[in-house]
């Protein structure tokens, strides 16, 4: 059996110098493909240099809810062009957050869309952050999805059987995570 880890970030500061050990590791465990996640723009050659030369290592092109006030907001032609890079198999992280809110809503939901817009327009996958805005991003999905097609996960699903429902009914797919295992997620694994 082949396992594939298709959310991992490497262009973290605590990984540097231990990249090819991590690989080395994850291949030891059967994790044979890795995508190494985008989370801000100004990472993303960072991100793409991490996947360029090594086998069975891709990346996605996005920017976080966390960081979309930290630069421009980043347009769909700008992710449209990255993503067009041989290793570039997904779109985002993108989404909505409003447990922390590190950014302002607004900026979060222009981001979003314009994730949305690059991710109909290439194909790619669009990964999904939601948390605590499960209303706002069905809304948005489904206002989107009138658009046009097109693929996404909601990453890491920690919410309510709605959003999932609602996801599954745009043709979207939920990850299932860890956080199932944790003992008081009893209403999650339901």
């Amino acid at each position: 059996m082949m396992i594939v880890d298709s959310h991992c970030h490497l262009n973290f500061p605590q990984f540097e110098g231990e990249i090819d050990a991590i690989i080395a590791r994850a291949h030891a465990a059967d994790v044979m493909v890795q995508q190494t996640i985008c989370t801000k723009m100004s990472e993303f050659e960072d991100v793409y240099a991490i996947a360029e030369n090594r086998e069975n290592l891709y990346c996605s092109v996005g920017v976080h809810p966390h960081e979309a006030d930290k630069a421009p907001i980043v347009s769909a032609e700008e992710l449209i062009e990255k993503a067009a890079r041989p290793k570039v198999i997904g779109i985002g992280e993108t989404g909505l957050d409003y447990f922390y809110e590190h950014s302002p809503r607004e900026q979060q939901k222009i981001s979003f869309i314009n994730h949305i817009e690059a991710s109909r327009e290439t194909g790619l996958p669009m990964i999904v952050h939601t948390r605590d805005a499960a209303e706002d991003t069905i809304e948005i999905l489904q206002s989107e999805s009138k658009k046009g097609a097109f693929p996404f996960l909601i990453h890491c699903f920690s919410s309510t059987d709605w959003l999932a429902q609602e996801s599954l009914k745009l043709g979207g797919y939920i990850s299932i995570s860890g956080i199932v295992t944790f003992k008081k997620a009893d209403e999650l694994r339901e």
